[in-house]
């Protein structure tokens, strides 16, 4: 059986939600640039390279996804990470190509920590992801049949 690894992202740092008309239109702050790169060299020292991605398309997501800095991989930008809730974000996990063997989600709160808490349950440090955290997630067996995968890694990138 296959190894699989799924990166859970929470989005870096973003600007107040009262200075924009919507909230999918809210932009990194400068800190959440530097945090989102911290995020990338964190990745990297870990050896952590995804074979594809799924993304929020809100701009804080995509900004937080561009900072990271990653080599050339399949992005796929899915309203429906933005919307949540995490019951539709592992349906969208289960139909990712059986090729790839890591996957990075670039997300958002409550959905990406409640996703990560259902497939292991009660494991995050904190029970949540701050912005910029990462949670890994290892299993074996296919994308399809993910129903549990446990917490190998956590880290809150902080530059």
């Amino acid at each position: 059986m296959t190894v699989r690894t799924l990166i859970l992202l929470r989005h870096a740092k973003a600007a107040n939600p009262d200075d924009y008309a919507t909230d999918i239109e809210r932009p990194l702050t400068a800190r959440g640039h530097r945090d989102a790169a911290a995020a990338g060299q964190w990745l990297h020292k870990s050896g952590l390279a995804p074979g594809a991605v799924l993304c929020s398309t809100a701009v804080r997501t995509r900004q937080t996804l561009e900072e990271l800095r990653l080599a050339e991989v399949p992005v796929t930008y899915e309203h429906r990470v933005y919307v949540g809730p995490s019951d539709d974000t592992l349906d969208l996990i289960r139909h990712v190509d059986a090729t790839v063997a890591t996957l990075l989600l670039v997300g958002h709160n409550p959905t990406i920590s409640d996703l990560s808490d259902t497939l292991a349950p009660r494991a995050l440090t904190d029970g949540w992801l701050a912005t910029s955290g990462i949670a890994v997630h290892r299993f074996k067996g296919s994308w399809r049949d993910l129903e549990s995968a446990g917490l190998t890694d956590q880290h809150t990138a902080r530059d």
